[in-house]
């Protein structure tokens, strides 16, 4: 238990200068330029990537699909679509969707020998899924996946904002 969470780490930064082999997008349906961490992933990689996306032509929720990085130090870019969160929709589905949207990140991952990845936080920008309980979601579909696979990623969880970053903070300690 301790030796999988030596594997993930948490780093208050900008994700697009990660050192990995690959980054998470937080993207949307249509995979077209948003806001937050979406729209600097764009802008990073640069012209190419909405190319490549349109060939895509869209992704459902809790699902991923693959482009290269392009401008990116990353040679990879996994556009993950998390769930909207909604006061009116029920909550253990939209949880579900969230797990199951770092579970299709992490089957993509490990499909391609990825030995290294950096996620945000995805759904709590504007799609407003709680930090807390979508940080909670993440360690522990994070913690699965590694266990199941007997997984040797690294897995790091880049937060911008202090809040983020601090509540993944004291989440991972508590799985410690």
């Amino acid at each position: 238990m301790k030796k999988i969470l030596n594997q993930i780490h948490i780093i208050q930064s900008d994700i697009t200068n990660a050192k990995v082999d690959c980054i998470v997008n937080a993207a949307n349906e249509r995979l077209i330029k948003g806001g937050g961490v979406d729209h600097a992933i764009h802008v990073a990689a640069g012209p190419s990537l909405p190319i490549a996306l349109r060939k895509i032509g869209g992704c459902p929720t809790g699902e991923a699909v693959l482009t290269p990085g392009f401008n990116l130090q990353a040679k990879w870019i996994i556009h993950a679509v998390g769930p909207i969160w909604d006061e009116f929709e029920n909550h253990m589905e939209l949880k579900r969707l969230l797990s199951k949207t770092y579970e299709s990140i992490f089957q993509i991952a490990q499909s391609r020998g990825f030995q290294s990845i950096a996620i945000p936080n995805i759904s709590t920008g504007v799609y407003g899924f709680p930090k807390e309980e979508a940080a909670q979601i993440a360690l522990v579909t994070t913690q699965q996946f590694l266990i199941q696979n007997q997984s040797k990623m690294k897995v790091i969880f880049y937060c911008y904002e202090d809040d983020n970053y601090s509540i993944y903070q004291k989440l991972l300690s508590n799985l410690m």
